[in-house]
């Protein structure tokens, strides 16, 4: 996942024609890896997209002029991978923890966070600016994350007589967190807040969240919150969980 901008390197001049970006993988080598993308903006990416379609154009071509023509069939040779001439990948840092392997990885709408579950049963919660764990769970084996945002002010969210207009300010950003081997979904107020709820979930139940914001059905919202559902694979019924804590 691409993070967002990262400012230029040190000893990089300030007139330097590169865009700079942060990226975060996970896998088996590492648990987590941070890269710097840098783009060269004198080169357009479209540019060189099309580069290459003009190339598998011709290829096309010269493949059919070849069987028109019933020509001989050259010796084929393995190509090689050339480097991108419109970017480049630095390495910044990783961690490795041989066997521990990143298995998930789930971004913050903002982007400066990032939950990442590995198959040791862990969940690490990682500063995508500083690049630096702030957070770490244990005992989540099989674990999926999912952010969500939540109305902080308890009283304020039970007033339902009173004409309140719920604004950003008013919700706080937290982790849903289902742990299927343990049949239950807790959700952690972020960064270092608090277990805030804790559902018991079926099995074969999931945690889902679309792609796109839906619009508030509420007179008195004028923002929407992030939210995230929960499927029960078994009854196929689909809830919101609750954006009230408490």
């Amino acid at each position: 996942a691409i993070v967002g901008l990262m400012p230029p390197p040190l000893l990089e001049l300030q007139q330097s024609s590169q865009r700079h970006y942060c990226a975060i993988t996970v896998g088996e080598d590492a648990v987590v890896s941070a890269y710097r993308l840098s783009e060269d903006r004198s080169r357009s990416l479209v540019g060189a997209i099309l580069s290459r379609g003009v190339a598998a154009t011709f290829s096309t071509i010269s493949s059919l002029s070849k069987i028109l023509w019933r020509s001989e069939p050259s010796p084929t040779k393995k190509s090689r991978p050339k480097p991108q001439a419109f970017a480049k990948t630095s390495p910044l840092t990783c961690l490795k923890d041989s066997p521990r392997k990143g298995e998930r990885l789930t971004l913050s709408p903002s982007g400066t966070l990032a939950a990442i579950t590995d198959s040791l049963g862990r969940i690490l919660l990682l500063d995508t600016r500083a690049l630096v764990a702030v957070r770490l769970w244990k005992g989540y084996r099989d674990a999926s994350c999912l952010f969500v945002e939540m109305l902080r002010n308890k009283d304020k969210s039970s007033s339902s007589s009173m004409h309140l207009d719920y604004t950003k300010s008013d919700y706080c950003l937290c982790l849903a967190i289902h742990a299927p081997r343990k049949g239950i979904i807790e959700v952690w107020q972020m960064r270092t807040g608090p277990r805030l709820l804790t559902i018991p979930c079926p099995k074969g139940s999931r945690i889902l969240q679309p792609s796109t914001r839906f619009s508030s059905s509420s007179a008195f919202s004028s923002y929407t919150p992030l939210e995230v559902y929960l499927f029960n694979g078994d009854s196929g019924q689909l809830s919101v969980l609750n954006r009230h804590i408490g």
